[in-house]
This record gives C-alpha cells, sequence and structure tokens, in this order.
C-alpha cells in the first residue's frame, strides 16, 4: 500500500461557467458521498485550505495567490492509500470536481 496526493483544480474565476447556487448545492452532496467512500482509504484526514493563499516567487516577491492570469485554481487535496497508481487513477476519476470541468492531479508519496 502507498501514499497518493490528489489535488482536485478547476476554474473558480470564469463567472459564466460557475454553478448557480441549486447546482452547488447538488455538487456539494455529491462531495459528501465521495469522501464517505473513502473512509478507509484516507492516509491523513480530510482538511479545508485558504482559498487565497500566498505566492513566493524568490527571496524578497511574495503576492497573494494564485496568479491571477491562471484560471484554474487549487480547490483542495487529499492523501490517500492505494495499491497502486491504477487504484489511485480509479478514485480520482470518481472525484466530483471532474463534474465542473476540473481535474485532479495523482501523485505517489516516494
Amino acid at each position: 500500500m502507498s501514499e497518493f496526493l490528489l489535488v482536485f483544480r478547476r476554474d473558480y474565476k470564469t463567472q459564466e461557467i460557475q454553478p448557480s447556487a441549486e447546482q452547488m448545492k447538488e455538487h456539494l452532496a455529491h462531495w459528501q458521498v465521495f469522501f464517505a467512500s473513502l473512509k478507509d482509504k484516507l492516509a491523513r484526514p480530510i482538511q479545508r485550505f485558504d482559498p487565497q493563499g500566498k505566492i513566493v516567487m524568490g527571496s524578497d516577491a511574495i503576492s497573494d495567490g494564485p496568479y491571477a492570469e491562471v484560471t484554474q485554481s487549487i480547490g483542495g487535496l487529499l492523501i490517500i492509500n492505494a495499491e497502486d497508481y491504477e487504484e489511485a487513477v480509479g478514485i480520482a476519476k470518481t472525484c466530483p470536481v471532474l463534474e465542473l470541468g476540473g481535474t485532479v492531479e495523482v501523485r505517489q508519496g516516494v
């Protein structure tokens, strides 16, 4: 069993593609089901992060993140236990962020 990082990204900026309040309510219910399905796979507890953050660019350059020109930004991440990439990618394929045109990056811990 190995640890895998799942990084969830989607466009949170382009106004015309954002879900309505009703769509978001339904979408959040899908996340609850997704998280419940992972209860035996989580390597670490689910944790929320500040959506803004900071970007460090060299020793003195720090800006509010994410970059203005980037449309997709990180919406969350999980660390799961899986046998291999095939299993981790299978889990990623069920992630609700994909419903809204997002992506899931999968990385194995080394």
